[in-house]
């Protein structure tokens, strides 16, 4: 029934930091989407945090962005050259993606580390692959608990 909707966005452009009470910076708040369904005159909000994490030279982190940008929808960029994920943040998107194993782009080019990272036992991979987060597939996309690796529209667009 939600297929005649009126969608309309509204960005909640300041949110307080706890620490601090200054507004947070544009981007970096929830996308408030409200849809009015026009034949039965009812509405649903629904709240979209989107998180990018990437590098600046990466083809397909610069799509995922690019796709963000064309909806009008606010996303989060985290360079993962500068700041990484920390150990929850990985936890939770290897949990949501099948495991730390289809975290990593084994086809990247430090072959020897690959190799390292695919023989040591496994407490210490995870460690490893966040002291070296060039090996992670890039774009890590993530809505809440949903995420993605690489460039995958057509999950995202099913992402309310």
């Amino acid at each position: 029934a939600w297929g005649d909707c009126v969608r309309h966005r509204f960005f909640q452009k300041l949110r307080s930091n706890r620490r601090t009470k200054n507004p947070l910076p544009l981007g970096m708040g929830s996308v408030k989407i409200i849809e009015y369904n026009v034949t039965h005159h009812t509405e649903r909000i629904l709240l979209m945090n989107i998180q990018i994490f990437g590098t600046k030279k990466c083809n397909d982190t610069k799509k995922a962005e690019r796709f963000f940008k064309e909806r009008g929808i606010k996303y989060q960029f985290i360079d993962m050259k500068e700041k990484g994920m920390s150990k929850g943040e990985f936890n939770s998107v290897a949990q949501a993606n099948g495991g730390l194993q289809n975290m990593i782009n084994w086809d990247g080019k430090d072959k020897d580390l690959l190799a390292l990272i695919q023989h040591i036992c496994d407490e210490d991979k995870l460690e490893k692959v966040l002291e070296n987060p060039q090996v992670i597939q890039t774009p890590v996309v993530r809505n809440g608990k949903q995420s993605t690796l690489g460039y995958q529209p057509e999950i995202w667009k099913t992402w309310n």
